[in-house]
């Protein structure tokens, strides 16, 4: 079992930068992969990006590249999201989720999620 604690999470105005983190406990991450997803009121969930735990690879979504970037510390079992040039339209709640195969992209293919974190950028 995987347990995992996103915080960071805040307002923001159109332009700024927040960068959110994930703490991963319960078992020590080794050949998995940690996925961002996010969710606005009313839209499906929506691909952020992800990174594989341990090869540091990174893969993002349209909507967010040259933006944000995903990182991870293994020694911290800690995941991190960096976003910059934020803008309205990236407004809601983020989750981080660890998966241990499947495609990147699909929310089904990860077994544990976080609580989310709220991120609300005003214009």
């Amino acid at each position: 079992q995987v347990q995992l604690v996103e915080s960071g999470g805040g307002l923001v105005q159109a332009g700024g930068s927040l960068t959110l983190s994930c703490v991963a406990s319960g078992r020590t991450l080794s050949h998995d992969n940690m996925g961002w997803f996010r969710q606005a009121p009313g839209n499906e969930r929506e691909y952020v990006g992800a990174i594989s735990w341990s090869f540091g690879h990174t893969e993002y979504g349209d909507s967010v590249k040259g933006r944000f970037t995903i990182s991870r510390d293994t020694a911290k079992s800690t995941g991190y999201l960096q976003m910059a040039s934020l803008q309205p339209e990236d407004t809601g709640v983020y989750y981080c989720a660890v998966s241990e195969s499947g495609t990147w992209a699909y929310a089904s293919s990860y077994h544990y999620w976080g609580q989310g974190t709220q991120v609300t950028v005003s214009s």
